[in-house]
C-alpha cells in the first residue's frame, strides 16, 4: 500500500504534534515535515513535495491562504487541506477559490482528519457538511454581489461617468434635475460598494458591467 506523504503546519506545538501522531498511527500516512509558520510550511512543501499539506489558517509569516496562493502560483503538485479554528464562510470560500483542496474545522475528530487527507490525496475536494451550508450561502452572496441589477437610469449614469461626464453634464444630457442624477448616483454607489465616480467605473469594469 502506497503511503501518503504529508506536511503539517500549525503554530501551536501541542496541537501540531497531536495531529502528526494521529496521522502516523493510521498506518497509511507518513508525516515528512512539521512547520510552525507559513514560511516554513512553504519551504517544506517545496523541498519535500508531499502529497498533501495540512495547514492552519492563522500562522505567523504567511497564513494558510497565503501558502495556498503560493502553491498554486508555483504550480506545485502538493494539494492543500486547511485545518483551522477559523470557519467563517468567507474565509472558507476564499481558501477554496484560491485552490485549497479542502477545509476542516479543528473540532474534527482524528478519523475525520485522516479520511480527509486520504480523500484529498486521491484528488477529491473535502468540505464537511457543517461548513458546506455556510459556503453555499457565501456562493449565493457573491453571485448576487458580482452582478448587481442596475436600473436603466443607473446604467446611463454609469456610462456617463465612464465617458468623463459630471453630474451637471449628465443632468443636462438626460433632461433630469441634478438632484435626480445624484439620487441615481447614490444608488449606483451602494450597489457597487463604492464612494466616488472613478471607483464606480473601475468596479463596473471589473464586474463586466461596462461593454
Amino acid at each position: 500500500m502506497t503511503m501518503i506523504t504529508v506536511v503539517v503546519a500549525d503554530d501551536h506545538p501541542f496541537f501540531r504534534d497531536g495531529v502528526s501522531r494521529g496521522l502516523t498511527t493510521s498506518g497509511r500516512i507518513r508525516v515528512v515535515g512539521e512547520a510552525e509558520d507559513g514560511v516554513q510550511a512553504l519551504d517544506l512543501i517545496r523541498s519535500q513535495q508531499p502529497d498533501v499539506a495540512l495547514l492552519d489558517q492563522q500562522m505567523p509569516g504567511l497564513d494558510g491562504i497565503d501558502v495556498v496562493r503560493a502553491v498554486v502560483r508555483d504550480r506545485l503538485s502538493t494539494r492543500v487541506l486547511m485545518l483551522s479554528a477559523v470557519t467563517d464562510s468567507a474565509v472558507v470560500y476564499r481558501a477554496l477559490e484560491l485552490g485549497a483542496a479542502g477545509y476542516l474545522s479543528k473540532d474534527a475528530r482524528r478519523g475525520e482528519i485522516v479520511d480527509a487527507v486520504l480523500r484529498v490525496a486521491g484528488g477529491r475536494t473535502v468540505v464537511p457538511a457543517e461548513l458546506a451550508a455556510g459556503l453555499a450561502g457565501q456562493i449565493r452572496l457573491r453571485a448576487s454581489s458580482a452582478a448587481p441589477t442596475l436600473s436603466a437610469r443607473e446604467r446611463e449614469v454609469l456610462r456617463g461617468f465612464a465617458a468623463g461626464r459630471s453630474v451637471p453634464q449628465l443632468a443636462a444630457e438626460l433632461f433630469l434635475a441634478p438632484s435626480t442624477v445624484k439620487t441615481h448616483t447614490q444608488r449606483l454607489y451602494e450597489k457597487l460598494g463604492v464612494s466616488d465616480r472613478a471607483a464606480a467605473v473601475a468596479e463596473a469594469m471589473r464586474r463586466g458591467l461596462l461593454e
